[in-house]
Formats: structure tokens, C-alpha cells, sequence
């Protein structure tokens, strides 16, 4: 039969009560009532009931990540990073996929909340969600711009796409062209197409920008990426958004008889682990993943314990210089 508090107070001689704050390390026990009590734990084989202990915390432990899909390279390799970070931390973590559907994200939001989670951070791209004004809920946002009370964590998009925009004027191309995400997707990734524009127009040149949305598949990114090369023969610079991007674009360009750098110089955007492995050709703004998720959770914990967050965090960038760009 398992055995029960009960069983441990009255092996320890003492009240269930003392048991209960021995295991909720709440008040103050002196040294040996704690003794007795892990001492008749230990004897009984007794496990606490963790749904009790988190009710009478008022915490779960849980947290939820919500995403785009983990089948995109930096979502996947930031979602790793949380996880792991989560869990050496003591937190369960749930993760979904929203593959930008506003009924999905809602459903999946729903499903956290039934869970009792303690915070949630997210990087999804649909907005107008009722579920995320709830204020009982700790939320941390990942380069997406919620409301004025969930804090943003975010690359410095501004300076990362100055830097790749400059490189390529400064390595003499003239005619560069920036793909970009929907204009009407509230995150400060349009920065880095803030910046390609300033620094386009500072430097007496044309800025030309095709939107490409996230979530478009790869054929319908395709038709795009094609018409780019059928409306504009001789561009010299691209400046994509995602290394994604950058790769079908360097693909289609190979295959349409470039010559990668010497008729066309490429740079990507997000520098993540998997694409700089297998594509070490592409050069790229590379954003500090592992500091993101650290500086996620950090400030998620915060908030989870009422301290004061600041309304955004910017984190540095740098630029990988491979072949694709010199």
C-alpha cells in the first residue's frame, strides 16, 4: 500500500503539518525535525504528490513555447536552446507549433492555459489574440511585437541590416535587391529592411523590395524568386531576409548560369548552427540564438516573479563572410 503523510508525521513523530512545510521548504524547521522527516521519507519509500506541493505553490513548473514550426532553422535551433535551458532549470516544457494559423495558435493557447502554465514565450505571427492580454499569465515575445506589456527579445535587426547592406555596396555592387517578410506582420525584423533602405538612398542608390511571406512554401517562393531574376538581369546584390531564402535563391541563381560571387553576392539573415554547417558557402548576419533564449528565460522568470522587465532587449549581431559574399 503506498504510504502517505500521514504515514511519514507519524514515523517522524510530528504533525502533517510540519511534514507539509518540510516539503514546501516553507517557515522556518529546525535541522533535525527536517532530519526526521527525509529520514521517515527514506524509510517509507514515500514520494510527495508534486500536483499537491505545485497547487500549494501556486506554481506548475511548466512552460509554454509557441512557434511558428520548429521545421524552420532558427525556430528550431531557438527552440532547442530554450528547452534545454528550461530543463536544467527545473521547468517542463510544452512546445507548439502555430504554422501561422490564428485557430491553431488560439487552440494551442487554450490547451496551456488549461495546463496551468507558469509563463509562456513566444515567436508566433498571428496577432489579434484575445488569450494573450490575459495578465495573469507571464508572456515573453521572441522578435514579435505583442502589446505594450509583453517585453520583446530581439537581434539588432536595425544594425544587421546595415551591415549587409553596406557590405555589398562596399564589395561595388549597384543594383541590390532585399527580399522581405509582410509589411502587416507586427515584428521588428522589418528593421533590417529599415535599414536596407536608409542605407540604400545614403548611398544614391535604388532600394527594390520584394515581399516573401514566411509562410509561403518553397515552390510558391520559388515563382517569386524567379520573377526577381526574369524583372531585374542585372542585379549584382541580393540581401534576403533568412538564410532560408538566401539558399534558394543561391540555388536558383547557380542553376540560371551565375557565377556566386563574381556576378552575384549573397547575404542571408539568422546564422543558425544547421545552415552554417551545411551550406558553409553563405555568408550571413548572424543573430546570438543562444543569448536570446537565455535572455528569454531570464526575463520570463522575472516576470513569473513579479520583478520590473524592461519593454524590449536588443542583442548584438555580427556578419559571417563566406563565399557567397566577397
Amino acid at each position: 500500500m503506498k504510504p502517505k503523510l500521514d504515514d511519514v508525521a507519524k514515523l517522524a513523530e510530528v504533525s502533517k503539518t510540519t511534514v507539509s512545510r518540510v516539503l514546501n521548504n516553507r517557515g522556518y524547521i529546525s535541522q533535525k525535525t527536517k532530519n526526521k522527516v527525509y529520514s521517515a521519507m527514506n524509510t517509507l519509500n514515500y514520494q510527495p504528490n508534486s500536483a499537491a506541493r505545485q497547487l500549494f505553490k501556486q506554481k506548475t513548473n511548466i512552460i509554454g513555447l509557441l512557434f511558428p514550426t520548429v521545421e524552420n532553422p532558427f525556430f528550431g535551433e531557438l527552440t532547442f536552446q530554450l528547452e534545454k535551458k528550461l530543463y536544467e532549470k527545473g521547468y517542463i516544457v510544452i512546445i507548439g507549433n502555430s504554422m501561422n494559423d490564428p485557430e491553431k495558435e488560439t487552440h494551442y493557447i487554450n490547451q496551456l492555459l488549461s495546463n496551468q502554465i507558469d509563463g509562456l514565450i513566444v515567436g508566433t505571427h498571428n496577432f489579434g489574440i484575445e488569450q494573450y492580454n490575459n495578465r495573469n499569465l507571464s508572456i515573453v515575445a521572441i522578435d514579435r511585437v505583442m502589446n505594450e506589456d509583453i517585453p520583446t527579445i530581439r537581434s539588432d535587426n536595425y544594425n544587421g541590416g546595415k551591415i549587409a547592406t553596406k557590405k555589398l555596396i562596399n564589395l561595388g555592387c549597384k543594383k541590390i535587391i532585399h527580399t522581405n517578410g509582410p509589411v502587416d506582420v507586427n515584428t521588428p525584423a522589418h528593421l533590417r529592411n529599415t535599414a536596407y533602405e536608409d542605407t540604400m538612398k545614403e548611398h544614391g542608390l535604388q532600394p527594390i523590395v520584394y515581399t516573401v511571406d514566411f509562410s509561403l512554401n518553397y515552390n510558391l517562393k520559388l515563382d517569386i524568386f524567379k520573377k526577381i531574376f526574369d524583372e531585374y538581369e542585372d542585379l549584382d546584390g541580393i540581401f534576403a531576409s533568412n538564410d532560408t531564402d538566401a539558399l534558394q535563391i543561391y540555388q536558383l541563381a547557380q542553376s540560371l548560369g551565375y557565377k556566386i560571387p563574381d556576378d552575384l553576392k549573397i547575404i542571408g539573415y539568422d546564422g543558425t548552427s544547421l545552415v552554417r554547417n551545411l551550406n558553409p558557402q553563405l555568408s550571413t548576419i548572424v543573430q546570438p540564438i543562444e543569448d536570446i533564449a537565455e535572455k528569454a528565460i531570464e526575463i520570463l522568470v522575472k516576470r513569473i516573479n513579479n520583478e520590473k522587465t524592461k519593454k524590449e532587449y536588443v542583442l548584438p549581431i555580427h556578419i559571417s563572410l563566406r563565399e557567397s559574399c566577397k
